[in-house]
């Protein structure tokens, strides 16, 4: 099937409505895709941001009405922005798309595999621990530094009969990592619904989901972790510090990531009155904190 491709120059005020009208008017795909190379780092739980100058892109049929299109955002929007529309070859873009991933290794043991690489890497790699995962809108694959240092931690220190919470677990990545590495039992709590439903899929893919319970932070979680892991920004963990000693057992371990080195000293001083927390790696300005929580006397 041919293809047409309609690529619109916009900000982070337009770029959702458009992301929307797009599917209303029809595209098979929607894409939206930093046109500024501007960095953009993980969010906070449950947020989306986009970049400042973003290209939204939508993939129709070739037979489509693209006049229509154009009409319904010049309605919607009291303008048309500036665009591109282009006329692609007969491909099997999701197929062409999913061949940019490959299996990734994190730690000595653990890797992150996409489904359409799991037989050959599976004969290649027969002592690899494997986590199937295909990328998905919002949630992470484990590239990013934050997700890959966790990654690392949990293969270095495996939760072998342990409970483990994932907190802003968005694709389940590390809860499933947890998971294959020994823990008896896993907490998934994210406050976004699209997290959960991702996590659920990914944890059935992976034949885990027997151990898995997935919920919102709310009601907080009545038994104690042996270890937290909680990949998501500074701000938010700050937050969080008293709430996350009251879900862990003396002496448990919590494992903490998505936080810039310049707020590193912002971050200890919220955690060290209840943790002896450390620094554990450091991947470009991003660092890991790991500890364990303080035995009251």
């Amino acid at each position: 099937m041919a293809w047409l491709q309609l690529v619109i120059q916009t900000n982070t005020e337009h770029a959702q409505t458009l992301s929307d009208i797009l599917s209303e008017a029809g595209a098979n795909a929607i894409t939206l895709r930093d046109a500024a190379d501007q960095p953009l780092y993980e969010p906070p739980i449950g947020e989306t941001p986009l970049w400042h100058n973003t290209e939204v892109t939508g993939l129709f049929e070739a037979n489509a009405n693209m006049d229509e299109a154009l009409l319904l955002i010049t309605n919607t929007l009291g303008h048309c922005p500036s665009y591109t529309l282009n006329p692609l070859e007969d491909k099997d873009w999701v197929r062409e798309w999913m061949t940019h991933f490959k299996p990734t290794q994190f730690g000595d043991r653990l890797w992150i595999v996409p489904s359409h690489h799991a037989k050959q890497h599976i004969v290649a790699q027969p002592n690899a621990i494997n986590i199937l995962l295909d990328p998905g809108l919002a949630f992470g694959t484990g590239t990013h530094p934050t997700t890959a240092m966790c990654l690392a931690y949990l293969d270095q220190y495996p939760p072998h009969n342990q409970h483990v919470i994932d907190y802003g677990c968005g694709s389940g990545i590390l809860a499933i990592a947890a998971a294959k590495l020994g823990a008896s039992s896993i907490m998934a709590i994210d406050n976004d619904p699209q997290a959960l439903t991702a996590t659920k899929d990914n944890a059935d893919n992976n034949k885990v989901s027997d151990c898995f319970q997935i919920q919102l932070p709310q009601p907080a979680p009545e038994q104690q972790a042996d270890l937290l892991v909680a990949n998501i920004l500074a701000s938010p963990l700050i937050q969080l510090a008293p709430h996350f000693a009251t879900l862990i057992k003396p002496d448990g371990r919590i494992v903490l990531s998505g936080i810039l080195a310049e707020q590193a000293d912002e971050v200890l001083d919220a955690y060290s009155p209840l943790f002896d927390i450390k620094k554990f790696n450091q991947q470009d300005n991003w660092l890991c904190l790991t500890g364990n929580k303080k035995i009251k006397a």
